[in-house]
């Protein structure tokens, strides 16, 4: 059996124009998102093991986050989601996976957790 490692930034909240009704166009939305990246482990992590080992964990928030490009809307939350698999499979050769998991907080009514969730194999 192969091993793998999982990276995961969970639940962060980031506003992002998306939306296809006149009542979610022209400002932000406020989404929360989940990203795990799956990477294969070194054999062994001893405890003075870099970072170049693995990878920043601020990596995956920042592709959900800084690397969204600015003014630009995404009808579909499925497209951000799409967005932000990619930035990491082109940021980090090393990236296997990525599963993104997104919910729109604006739809809901009470406490449901509307939304999407995209993984995506590296092809190879």
């Amino acid at each position: 059996m192969d091993d793998s490692l999982i990276l995961e930034v969970a639940d962060f909240e980031h506003d992002v124009l998306t939306g296809i009704y006149s009542e979610e166009t022209g400002e932000p939305q406020p989404l929360r998102i989940s990203v795990q990246a799956r990477m294969k482990p070194l054999r062994r992590y001893d405890p003075d093991t870099t970072l170049d080992a693995s990878k920043n964990y601020m990596d995956l928030k920042f592709a959900a986050s800084g690397a969204l490009p600015e003014g630009v809307h995404f009808k579909l939350i499925e497209a951000v989601a799409d967005h932000i698999c990619e930035t990491l499979l082109v940021q980090d050769r090393r990236v296997e996976a990525v599963t993104v998991k997104i919910v729109k907080l604006a739809i809901s009514e009470k406490g449901e957790k509307i939304g999407v969730t995209l993984h995506r194999e590296r092809d190879e």
